[in-house]
């Protein structure tokens, strides 16, 4: 899990970059093609290519169209926000999760998680008050859509995995992000320059590794121990902001992530109880 969200953090440095000199939707359609050919390769060799077609289209296509959208609004806040920031206004997104299986799936979400979950909302809107840098802009607002992108697309995973392969699952969200994404950035496309080859590729093999990675700690562990680790990803985006940009998230920041973060757990810690009491 700690491998994967480095590397997710390293990816995201590079969409950074790239969001600088190419349109959002191009940005997000070459985070798709750069990884998609690692991934094709994988689940062929793991599970072979007929449980790759074997699979439930209608939602396949709706995760993607979430995909495109989430991918391009981050990429888009990427480009005027720093890591920290975007990371910190991000970690709403299992917040939203859990607020939306209650409708979607269907489960109960009691008094004490709700209070939670308003609570992580008041600790972005920390974030996102107006400072001296204005971070109340479309772009943390543009956060706040590719977080609950995110959440609708989790949610929509929980449904896929009942009966579609992880192979699957992974490699049609890059296929459609890439070619949906590509047909929307087609007409303003920019084209690659040389230099920017090796950043597509690191991307491409970031995005590729850290996912399986993803996938394999949550195979092989506990989702109440494994998932706090994903806030580590603040740590990373405050060296990298630093050492590539030279800039530091302000009071504000830290104190809006402090309390996303803490409510954020509280939920993990929650879920725990609650699956405990279920199976014991």
């Amino acid at each position: 899990m700690l491998v994967s969200i480095l590397l997710f953090s390293l990816m995201d440095a590079g969409l950074k970059t790239l969001s600088t000199h190419y349109p959002p939707f191009q940005v997000a359609a070459m985070r798709g093609a750069s990884s998609l050919p690692l991934v094709l390769v994988w689940a062929l060799w793991s599970v072979g290519w007929r449980p790759l077609l074997q699979v439930r289209w209608p939602l396949h296509l709706l995760r993607g169209v979430l995909g495109i959208m989430m991918m391009a609004s981050f990429v888009y806040a990427l480009g005027q926000l720093p890591l920290s920031t975007a990371y910190s206004i991000f970690f709403v997104a299992p917040l939203l999760i859990t607020a939306l299986s209650v409708p979607i799936l269907g489960e109960r979400v009691g008094p004490r998680r709700w209070t939670a979950i308003t609570i992580g909302l008041l600790g972005v809107l920390v974030v996102l008050r107006p400072t001296g840098e204005g971070v109340l802009t479309t772009a943390g607002l543009a956060v706040l859509v590719a977080a609950l992108g995110y959440a609708v697309s989790a949610i929509t995973v929980r449904v896929l995995a009942r009966t579609d392969s992880t192979q699957a699952i992974t490699f049609w969200l890059l296929a459609l992000m890439a070619l949906g994404a590509g047909a929307l950035a087609w007409p303003n496309w920019v084209p690659l320059r040389a230099e920017h080859a090796w950043i597509i590729g690191g991307i491409g093999i970031a995005g590729a590794i850290g996912q399986y990675a993803i996938t394999e700690a949550f195979r092989l562990g506990e989702a109440s121990l494994i998932a706090p680790l994903e806030y580590t990803a603040l740590v990373w985006g405050v060296a990298l902001d630093l050492a590539l940009w030279g800039v530091l998230p302000d009071a504000i920041t830290w104190f809006g992530a402090a309390i996303i973060i803490a409510s954020g757990l509280y939920l993990i810690r929650r879920e725990k109880v609650h699956a405990e009491a279920e199976h014991p």
